[in-house]
Parts: structure tokens; sequence; C-alpha cells
């Protein structure tokens, strides 16, 4: 499909400033939707739930697998899945789909198709703001550097600083309503003990909760973070398939050395596990992202930490 080219020229400080429908990354698409016959608002609401599966049916296929070399990357012996977890198989996977049905119909009334707005009147506010900023400053050659001053601002700053501040919102959101699951014995019993029938935790058991836990924790949190951020739908869709990637990767019961999801952060699934075991189970509520609040408010245990009191008891 071919998008006429518009131009937008405005007058800052006595030179032109000019930005055209071209002046846009690789990654930002002017199509109307990413994919041809699906809305950006309904592919936002199934991306997560295809990554959901698709990541947890490849673990699975690992936990079923049987390679020996494999083996040594397992956090818990296969055995222990059947011995120690409450809940069969069966009913955790209807209670997830449950969850994702819920989600997605609060998703279709919130989510609003907005990814396709003026980014060259966009380009233009911002680059007002940024002329005061450079006038104050005194910078030389302002008007040259303010062009792509503004478009790496627009394309790349504002974005990165709007997904981490999601990612920070979702920590913060699931981390306090994570404790005080566990510090309130009546939350505990009613909601959050659903998730740890699951002693020994396996991929697609990630959203295994309480119907009222998984509105709460995940979906409810996921909207206070995309709202806060002012994120488009597009943004949205990165942020939902990254966490639920993560969330899934966290409790999939390997320690992986080469895994991305476990590298770029200590809140891994060998960390995650740790909250599963009776030990651990009043530390290391942080998920899914970073463990900042868990070192900042003492509620961090390290693995080294958890065998050291198993010796002790």
């Amino acid at each position: 499909m071919n998008h006429s080219v518009h131009s937008v020229c405005s007058q800052l400080d006595g030179y032109t400033i000019c930005f055209d429908s071209t002046d846009h990354p690789f990654y930002h698409s002017s199509q109307p939707t990413l994919i041809d016959g699906v809305s950006d608002p309904i592919l936002t609401l199934a991306g997560p739930i295809l990554a959901y599966w698709t990541l947890s049916l490849f673990f699975h296929y690992l936990d079923t697998a049987e390679w020996k070399w494999f083996e040594k990357y397992r956090i818990h012996e296969s055995a222990e899945i059947q011995s120690k977890n409450l809940v069969s198989r069966t009913q955790v996977v209807w209670a997830v789909i449950f969850q994702q049905i819920v989600q997605t119909v609060l998703g279709i009334f919130w989510l609003s198709d907005d990814s396709h707005g003026d980014y060259v009147q966009g380009l233009h506010h911002i680059a007002q703001y940024l002329a005061v900023i450079m006038r104050i400053l005194g910078t030389e050659r302002e008007a040259q550097l303010l062009p792509m001053v503004t478009y790496a601002v627009y394309w790349w700053v504002i974005p990165t600083l709007q997904l981490l501040l999601a990612m920070f919102v979702i920590d913060t959101w699931q981390y306090f309503l994570h404790r005080a699951m566990h510090d309130n014995k009546w939350l505990y019993r009613h909601f959050h003990s659903w998730h740890h029938r699951l002693y020994v935790p396996y991929a697609y058991g990630a959203l295994y909760n309480h119907p009222v836990e998984g509105f709460l924790l995940d979906s409810v949190g996921a909207v206070i973070a995309e709202s806060v951020t002012r994120m488009n739908s597009r943004q949205a869709l990165l942020l939902f398939v990254v966490s639920t990637l993560k969330t899934v990767d966290d409790h999939c019961g390997y320690r992986l050395p080469f895994d991305p999801l476990q590298i770029i952060t200590s809140n891994n699934a060998d960390y995650h596990d740790i909250h599963h075991q009776i030990i651990g189970i009043k530390s290391n509520f942080s998920q899914p992202f970073f463990i900042h609040w868990d070192s900042i408010l003492g509620t961090r245990m390290t693995r080294q930490e958890l065998e050291s009191r198993k010796r002790r008891d």
C-alpha cells in the first residue's frame, strides 16, 4: 500500500525546521494495522496469549523429551512435579484459559485503536520544547542539531522511558500486592494459595491463579502500566508480550545460562523458584522484571541462603 508523503514545516527563532512522513525508524510501520485484517488492539490482546502458549509448549516439549544432556539444567527432578504439586495439569490449563478470557474481555473494553497518530505533528511539538532548552543552554549549531535531537528523543528516548516506566509500574504493583497476599493470612488462604499448589513450577502454570488474584495482579496491573505511561496499542503489544514471555520463563523450571530472559535480570527462574519453596515462601516477591523491591525492603533470598537454611534446619 502506498502512502503519500507529507511535510510540515515551522518557524523556530528565525529558521525553518521540517519533518515529513518518512522521518521514522525501522521499527515503525505506517500501515493502518500491523497485520492486514487484524486491528492493532485485537493483536495486542492476542499477542500475549500466543506468546504464552508458544513458549509454554516449548518448555513442555523439553520436559517430556528426556534428553539426558539437558537434565543438568533442571532446577528440580522431573519426578518432583508429580509427587509434590497439589493440582493436576488439566486443572492448571483450564484455570489459565479462564484468566486469559477475562483479560481479553477487559482489554476489549479498555484498549483503543490509537497507533497511527500524526507523528509529524508530534515531532514538531517535541522540537518546540527542545528549542527552548537548547536556547537556554546556549547550544551552538542549534539549527543543525535540533532535527537530529528531536528525532532521537521522539523515536527512541521517550519510547524507551515509557517501556522502563511501565516495567517499574508492573513490578511495583505486583510486588506489593503479591507480598500482601502472603502477609495477610485470609488473602493467602482464599486466593494466593492456589498458585502455591505448584510447589515445583512449570511453564504453563505461570498464570495458574485464583481468578480474583489473576484479575487484580496481572490484568489490572497491566492496565495501570499502560495508562500511566500513555502507551499506544503497539507499544502495549510489546510490553505485554515481553512480560508474558518473562512470566512463563520465570516458571519454566530450568536454570539456563544461554536464555536471554534469564541473563538480562536477576529475576529469573532460579530466583522465583526459591519463592515456591517452603523456606523461601516469604521471600523473593518481585516479579516479573527486576528485584529492586526485594533488595530495598529486605525480602531477597539467594540460592546460597536457601541451601544454607536447609542444612541448618
